[in-house]
Formats: C-alpha cells, sequence, structure tokens
C-alpha cells in the first residue's frame, strides 16, 4: 500500500489519520490541567499504543488539543508515508553505498546530499499572508494563556509546552537549527527554554552569551508530520532539520519569515511563538515529569520573552505526555533509530543492526549485533559508539554475534544466560551520560557497562564454564532460597527466579534471581551484596539484581525499566568469584549517592516516594 508522504500541514496529517480509524474524537469538556494527560497515559499504554485522540473542548481555550498522534507502529509509519521505517534508512543506505563516506565526519558532511538537499531545500513562502499568520497577536495582545498547554503531571513546576519546535540561528556561522526542548509557561509572556548542554541550541546559547547580545528565537507549535519528527532527530551540529524534513516529505517544507525576529518558521504551523532569550537571565524551572518515568528536577534555565503570536485561523494545539514507558515518544524514538543505523554502518560496516529497547529510555542500552572477524572485536565496537554523537550518552552496550536478533528480547536473554562469564564478559569504563541519567554520582558524568556476548575467537581469553549446565532441576525450590535469604541477609523481603521459562528450554551457565530489599539501619546495596555473595548454599545461583521492595517481581518490563536506569555501574555493580550483584534500587547517602532521587511518575500523590 503507497502511502502519503508531503501532508501539508497538521489537520492534512489528523485527516489522514481518521480515514485510517486512527482517531479518538472527545467531545465532553476536559481540563488542561491533569485531565487530558490522564486519558493520553491510558490510551498511550494500551494494546498497541492505542488511537490517537482529538479533544474538541477544552477548558479555557478556544482550540482543540491533540495528542499520542505518534504514538504507534501503524501511525508512525502514516506520518513519515512508510510501511516500514527501515525503507526511509534504506534511501539514505543506497546513497551510500554508491559514495562510501571514510570517516562519521564525511558521512555527516555527506547527509545533505544524501537528502538530495538540493530538491528538498526550503522554499520561501510567496503567495500572500501565509497561513501560520492568520492571525497577529503583538505586544500587549500577547498573552501564553489562549494556548491550551497541558500540566502533564502533578508535581510538574507548572503547564509545559512539549512539542515545541524551536529554531535557532548559530551567531558565528548563521546555520539554523530546529530542536525540541520542553517550554514551561511562567506567565503570558515569557517561559523557561530547557535546552540541554549538550544541544545544538544551548551551543548558540553559549555564542550569544560570549558577545553579549540577546538571541532571536521562534518557535513553532503544530506543523506536518515529518517536520515535527525532524525536530526530534540528533542531527549532527550543523545540519539543518528541515532538509532533513523535506527528504522524508519528498517535498521541500516552505519558510515564512517572522514578523518581529530576523528568522523563518514553517509556513504551514499551527502557532508560532516569536521572541528572544536574553543571555543574563535565568529563572527557575522544573520539576517536570520526563521520559525517563522520573521527574527531572528543577535547576536554572534562560528565559524566553515572546514578543509576538501568530497562528492559524483554525489552529489545532498539538502535545504530548511522556513517562514510563511504553509512551508516543517511543515510536518517534524508534524512527531515529532505524534512520541513523546507516549512517553508524558507513564507520561500523560490521553492525549489522542494533535495537534500543523502550524499558532502557533510549540511552541507558542498547544492543548491536556485530559481524564479527577478530578478536576484540566487539571492545573495538563499544569504544567506538561511546565515542560518536549521541551514542556517547549510552550508558550499557551489549554486543551480539549477527546471527542473533537484537529486537528479539528472548533471543537476547538465551544468549546471556547460555554465555556469560562474569569474570571476562563485562566492562565498566567512564564518560559523559545523558542529563536526565539520575543514577550516576555526577550530573553528566559517570560509569558505562560493556557486555560481549560474542563467540570467542582464537588469542581471546576463552570463557571459564561452571562444572554443570544448569537446568530447573539444579536449582533449589523457591522457598528453599527464599527462607535462606531471609535468614541470613538482613533487609530482604522476598525473591524471584527470573527467565525460567529459558532454562526450562535448554541448558544454562547462569542463574538469575531478582531480590526484594528495604534498606534500613544505614544497610548499603554493597552491604546486601556482601551477605548474599556469602551464602555457600545459593552458589549455584551467580547472578542476582537487588530491587526495591515495592516492585513486582513478577513484573518483567518494570524491573527491566529498574534495572536500566538506577543503576551506576562502577557504584552498583559487585563481582566474586565469578557472581554479581547488581543494585538496581533507589540509592542515597549510605550508597555515596548524595544527589537528590528523582520520584517516579504517577498520578496517585499518595503512593509515590522518592525515601527507601
Amino acid at each position: 500500500m503507497k502511502k502519503k508522504t508531503a501532508y501539508n500541514n497538521l489537520n492534512d496529517f489528523i485527516n489522514e489519520l481518521d480515514k485510517a480509524g486512527e482517531v479518538r474524537y472527545i467531545d465532553q469538556l476536559v481540563s488542561p490541567i491533569l485531565e487530558i494527560s490522564k486519558r493520553t497515559d491510558s490510551e498511550s499504554k494500551s494494546a498497541g499504543g492505542g488511537k490517537a485522540l482529538y479533544f474538541r473542548n477544552v477548558m479555557g481555550s478556544s482550540f482543540p488539543v491533540a495528542t499520542n498522534l505518534f504514538g504507534s507502529q501503524r501511525r508512525i509509519g502514516i506520518a513519515l508515508g512508510v510501511n516500514n521505517l527501515d525503507q526511509l534508512s534504506a534511501r539514505i543506505k543506497t546513497y551510500f553505498d554508491f559514495n562510501p563516506p571514510k570517516t562519521l565526519k564525511q558521512a555527516f558532511k555527506m547527509l545533505p546530499m544524501a537528502f538530495e538537499a538540493f530538491k528538498f531545500f526550503p522554499r520561501s513562502y510567496r503567495k500572500g499572508t501565509p497561513p501560520c499568520q492568520q492571525v497577529v497577536l503583538k505586544d500587549d495582545q500577547v498573552d501564553l494563556s489562549i494556548l491550551p498547554v497541558i500540566q502533564c503531571w502533578p508535581k510538574d513546576a507548572g503547564r509545559f509546552i512539549t512539542l515545541p519546535l524551536v529554531i535557532t540561528k548559530s551567531l558565528k556561522t548563521g546555520k539554523h537549527n530546529m530542536g525540541m526542548y520542553r517550554m514551561q509557561i511562567y506567565d503570558k509572556n515569557t517561559t523557561g527554554m530547557h535546552w540541554h548542554i549538550h544541544k545544538d541550541g544551548a551551543h548558540y546559547f553559549n555564542e550569544y552569551v560570549q558577545a553579549g547580545k540577546r538571541m532571536p528565537v521562534a518557535v513553532a507549535i503544530g506543523a506536518d508530520p515529518a517536520t515535527i519528527y525532524a525536530a526530534t532527530a540528533p542531527m549532527p551540529q550543523g545540519l539543518d532539520e528541515i532538509i532533513m524534513a523535506g527528504f522524508i516529505r519528498k517535498k521541500p517544507v516552505r519558510m515564512t519569515k517572522c514578523l518581529t525576529i530576523e528568522l523563518e518558521v514553517p509556513t504551514e504551523a499551527e502557532f508560532v511563538l516569536e521572541g528572544y532569550v536574553d543571555p543574563q537571565e535565568h529563572r527557575r524551572e522544573g520539576p517536570f515529569g520526563d521520559h525517563t518515568g522520573y521527574y527531572s528536577l528543577a535547576d536554572d534555565y534562560p528565559v524566553f520573552h515572546v514578543t509576538a503570536i501568530t497562528h492559524r485561523r483554525h489552529p489545532v494545539y498539538i502535545t504530548t505526555l511522556v513517562g514510563r514507558p511504553p509512551m508516543e515518544d517511543c515510536y518517534l524514538a524508534k524512527a531515529t533509530e532505524r534512520l541513523f543505523l546507516p549512517m553508524l554502518q558507513t564507520v561500523f560496516p560490521e553492525i549489522a543492526d542494533y535495537h534500543f529497547p523502550w524499558e532502557g529510555v533510549f540511552h541507558n542500552i542498547v544492543i548491536v549485533a556485530i559481524d564479527k572477524e577478530y578478536p576484540g572485536h566487539a571492545h573495538k565496537i563499544m569504544n567506538g559508539l561511546w565515542g560518536q554523537g549521541q551514542m556517547s550518552f549510552c550508558k550499557t552496550i551489549v554486543i551480539v554475534d549477527k546471527q542473533v536478533n537484537p529486537h528479539d528480547t528472548h533471543a537476547v536473554l538465551d544468549t546471556l544466560l547460555t554465555k556469560l562469564d562474569i569474570s571476562s564478559d563485562i566492562t565498566i569504563a567512564k564518560g559523559i551520560l545523558d542529563v536526565l541519567d539520575h543514577a550516576s554520582p555526577f550530573p553528566n558524568f559517570g560509569s558505562k557497562l560493556g557486555i560481549d556476548l560474542t563467540k570467542r575467537f582464537r588469542n581471546e581469553s576463552p570463557r571459564i564454564e561452571i562444572k554443570r549446565a544448569l537446568t530447573r532441576k539444579y536449582l533449589l525450590s523457591h522457598d528453599t532460597v527464599k527462607n535462606l535469604i531471609l535468614s541470613d541477609v538482613p533487609g530482604v523481603s522476598g525473591c524471584q527466579l527470573m527467565a525460567e521459562k529459558s532454562m526450562e528450554q535448554q541448558p544454562t551457565q547462569n542463574a538469575i534471581m531478582a531480590v526484594s530489599i528495604e534498606k534500613k539501619l544505614n544497610r548499603s546495596g554493597k552491604a546486601f551484596a556482601t551477605d548474599i555473595l556469602k551464602l555457600d548454599d545459593l552458589s549455584v545461583y551467580n547472578i542476582f539484581i537487588l530491587f526495591d521492595k515495592t516492585i513486582d517481581l513478577g513484573d518483567a518490563p518494570l524491573m527491566l525499566w529498574k534495572l536500566f536506569n538506577n543503576v551506576d555501574p562502577e557504584r552498583d555493580i559487585t563481582i566474586h568469584n565469578g557472581r554479581v550483584v547488581i543494585d538496581a534500587s533507589i540509592k542515597g547517602p549510605t550508597d555515596d549517592h548524595f544527589r537528590e532521587w528523582p520520584e517516579e511518575l504517577t498520578f496517585d500523590l499518595h503512593t509515590n516516594s522518592p525515601l527507601c
């Protein structure tokens, strides 16, 4: 089935979703304070991502609100005009195959050509009044309260614009950037500007800080789906996301000059906020319920002053809700995963495929399948990826052979159970981390974990195999294990054997035990690890993972999410005599973690606390 690629605007896209039966219209009056987000959260976590939601009547505003438009495999395909996301990467790969770059830097420089830049370069609008400027509000007319901006989570600092296309220009090079940075509404004409230190927006902002000049900023809200997606993509610095949008659309994006600043915005935008950021002004922003599933903590960020609001005559306000996966942003992230694979393969042709599990919230773990050719090949890939662009933020890299499908969770788990040698397959390194990582003792910097599950070559140290392959019959009964741990390890409240089905299907080298703990009396994760590893009667179990006692040990996605989010490898992994204990529980000063630990997102204010 041929998909439509070049939507004119957001309404055009919504109409296409409607024809496909992918929109649920809600006519009853709803509040932008939590009610829209509660409904969106429930919908996005339903089977297959649920439906897109269109709220026709929003309290306090005359504009409708659309959410979850990209939140399913089918809808992201409709948005980007493909039946399969790999079709986009195939278009780029075809170009690189004919014009192979020698380095990743060369590959990035060739991207505009791969995107057929001259064909899809943005065009200026020249047909009279642009749709995004059909209504103009300037000076005293500026009032952000006309927008139906939602409050996402109960402990958010206020209402946040969550799908803004923030457009900036380098003071030095004149190059444009379009990024997506949340914006907290402060009052009728100011918002926060939450660009992280590693983002292009922040990089350009620093140029204005050094020059002591105000920075012009334009914010588009709502556009054609390819343009919205492009703002989320981790493009290399200096490459225009609008060209990428044109490549996806197979048609250039029309741009319009702003009225009060020297920037251009997508002509078909629903709303446009024009204004500036003063390099000397910062204000407290946050907390905010983020895509990690936790509240990102409050901090000081630049302030955006709105000098004009323009919009279409009948605009639709588009927003998104992020939180513990699966959510709408998971599908946008999956598009990025597939689109950027051929670029990595230009420098690492041995990479057959890779996969970012949703539970890792896109920066905590990646599984990479390689065509291994020589000793140490897996480590070469680990170190190479930790030095490449946005991949450098990834905390955990698992390397498997190309015969293992990285998207098949069970196949990867089976490989880990049957191959992992704790004494030789685990590497701990250090490097930069995503700003939202909360497990490291230090902001933006910490330890990383590499796991090599590839076959051994000559001149690589052989894996140490335990004396017998484990099956269920070799393991102690659940009650026996529980009694041993409960009686000998203070603070343990329960345990559960993990991956039982895999052990029933084939013998394994490893047995994983999940353990519920409560950190009382200043007992650290290290103390639990020491006590558990002393239990000789449990020597058949060689991997223990510690969780807070509130965690359901039967909920595998929940445990994986906690494991990937809550671990600083250097501090929280204890290895002794081929056995390992991983502390995936909440950390505090007893664990030498003196940063504030964020709260988990929930709409129930009575059951959420970061305290152990």
